[in-house]
Formats: C-alpha cells, structure tokens, sequence
C-alpha cells in the first residue's frame, strides 16, 4: 500500500478509522484471539550498535549491566515458565551487531533453539544482521519467526543510529525470506519522527512480499543515559491510529502491542485491541523494558472479553517472492547528519 492510500487511511475521523480496521480484523481472524508472546534477553549490553533508543548500546551509560550469553539450563527454566503462563511464542534476543556462520557464539544459540523448539512453542529468535548460511542453519534448528525490526522510515533511520543502514535492515529481511522462516519486523515510534515518517515504514513493511507474518509496535521506553533519554511519551491516538491503519495494510499480520505498554492505560490498550492488535508480550520485562506483569494482563483481557490465541505451529511462513524490488524511494538514504552521539571505547562486542 504506498504512501498516499496510507495518509489518507490515517487521516480519517478516528471512529471512522477504528471502524474499517476492526471489519479488516475481523475478515481475517478470530477477533476474541490474542497471542500471548514472552521475550527473553540471552544476552544483555555491551552492543557495538549505536541505535540512540537502546540502552544496551556501548556507546552509552545507561546503567544496563552487560551480561554473556545465558547458559541453556537458564534459557530453558525461562521458556517453560512462559509456556506455563500461557505463551504461545518464546522470544530470545541478543544485544549483537549480527552472528556469523561457524563462530562459537552462533553454535550455541542453535544448540539452544533446537533445545527451546522441543517445548511446542513459536520459537522466535532477533540476533541482529545474518545471511543465507545463518538463516538456513537457524530454520533448520527449529526457529519460527526472525525478529528485525526496520524501526522507522528509510528517510529518519541516520537519524537514530550511524553504524548501519537502512539497506542492512532490509537485507536481513530478505534472508530470512529466503530461507523459510517467517519475518517478524516493525519498528518505534516516539523517537522524534513525524507521522508521515511512521506512514512510510509502514509502507516499506506493506511492500515485502509476503508481508510480514507479525509487526511489532513499539512505543519508545525513554532510556537513562540515551540520546533520547528526555523524549515524551507518545499520544495514545496516535498509537491507535497507526494500528489500525497497520492492521488495513498488513491484514494477515499478527499486529503486536510490544514495549511502551506500561505507559498505556487499561483503556487505551482496549482501543488498540479494537484497532487490530491481537498480540502482546507479556512478563516482567521486555528486554532491558518493563512489560505489564502477566496477571494484569490476563485480568484485562478478560475484562475485554478477549482470550488466548491457541497454539498453532502448522502455520509455514509464505513462499517469498524476494526479486519484487522494494520502491526506489524507499531504498534512498536520507543524507542528514545522525544526531551526535557518545562513544564508550573498548566496549564494542565483535559482529
């Protein structure tokens, strides 16, 4: 869906909006359903990324403690508490640049995927930038869904980090898609950009073939010791908004409720269930991000009458079309300078 169909979806009455987006939701899922996602961080800190949101970046002190990569038995104890509580789809992430086939690092999170994967969950795993290799060895192991995130528009993403582009996101994406497995990729919104810049990564993600199987919504958690430590929280009609007209464009997607939540009244959660979103992390944390506690979830879902989506692995990613091109505009860099950010020197983990 390009650009302008997008503004003008979001541009409607805002009752006229939810409106459409809800008949979307209920065209192509069980609108009571919610997935239940639980996120774990195998490994924490001491990235070489840049990316001025996270506060797991080296280049900051933010307070986040770097950790190595989980050892199995922890991982696991984590996953089968989520699946107690209800998870239908464990999630592992790792503050790294990217793996790469044959290093030590990589050996050890396919050794814990096919370990997780024998639980009977969706196992979803965000390692950052991978290939062919990594992907194929990742599907083989057992993975679901790779989580990459575009984060914003192609036009505002110098903006944020300087260490990678746009073109590298994109790339990772395509990987995945070639391999099989089923992309999970979003972004944040809060972190200074328009809403016509949260329009066009919409209209990147709208443009993938296939679509992306879920996408992640983020409302930025201002982070301590970031460059975007003081940036205010963001509108709830704005979040709305953007769900709903994410649910119009990506109708087969599982639109995701993901960080911010805690700064999200009870209500406006319920708006954004109407809106389309039918998936949430629940737990303690979402990464280095406090995430709702699991029993408030469960109270509030049942106060709105929804349930928990049943799980279902049968569910193949599409077959991808990976030669569509992707519209010129959208692979054009922005050539404005990043915001300057603080460096911390020798604390750089290796791709």
């Amino acid at each position: 869906m390009n650009f302008e169909k997008l503004n003008g979806l979001y541009h409607r009455p805002l009752f006229d909006l939810i409106s459409q987006s809800r008949a979307v939701h209920l065209e192509h899922w069980r609108g009571e359903s919610v997935q239940r996602c639980s996120l774990l961080s195998i490994k924490t800190g001491g990235c070489s990324e840049d990316c001025a949101y996270c506060a797991q970046s080296a280049h900051y002190t933010t307070g986040v403690e770097r950790e190595d990569l989980l050892p199995l038995e922890r991982i696991l104890s984590a996953a089968q508490q989520a699946r107690a509580q209800g998870a239908t789809r464990f999630c592992m992430g790792a503050a790294w640049r990217g793996v790469r086939d044959g290093s030590d690092k990589f050996e050890r999170v396919l050794e814990t995927v096919r370990e997780v994967s024998q639980l009977g969950m969706e196992v979803c795993v965000t390692l950052g930038e991978i290939g062919d290799k990594e992907a194929a060895k990742l599907k083989a192991a057992g993975v679901t869904a790779y989580n990459h995130n575009i984060d914003t528009s192609p036009d505002f993403y110098p903006r944020i980090v300087s260490t990678h582009t746009f073109q590298d996101r994109v790339d990772t994406i395509r990987a995945v898609q070639r391999s099989g497995m089923s992309v999970c990729s979003g972004g944040i919104i809060g972190m200074g950009e328009s809403a016509d810049d949260r329009l066009r990564m919409l209209e990147v993600l709208s443009e993938f073939d296939p679509q992306p199987e879920s996408v992640p919504i983020n409302c930025l958690m201002a982070m301590p010791g970031t460059p975007l430590a003081d940036a205010p929280p963001v509108d709830i009609f704005e979040l709305v908004r953007l769900i709903a007209v994410a649910r119009i464009a990506i109708p087969r997607a599982r639109v995701r409720l993901a960080a911010g939540r805690t700064r999200i009244t009870r209500e406006g959660q319920a708006l954004c269930f109407f809106a389309g979103a039918n998936s949430i992390f629940f737990g303690d944390k979402l990464l280095t991000a406090e995430n709702p506690a699991a029993t408030a979830d469960v109270k509030l879902l049942r106060e709105l009458g929804l349930h928990i989506e049943a799980l279902n692995l049968g569910v193949d990613a599409q077959e991808a079309s990976v030669d569509r091109p992707l519209r010129r505009a959208m692979l054009k860099e922005n050539a404005a300078s990043p915001p300057e950010l603080t460096s911390s020197k020798g604390l750089l983990d290796p791709p």
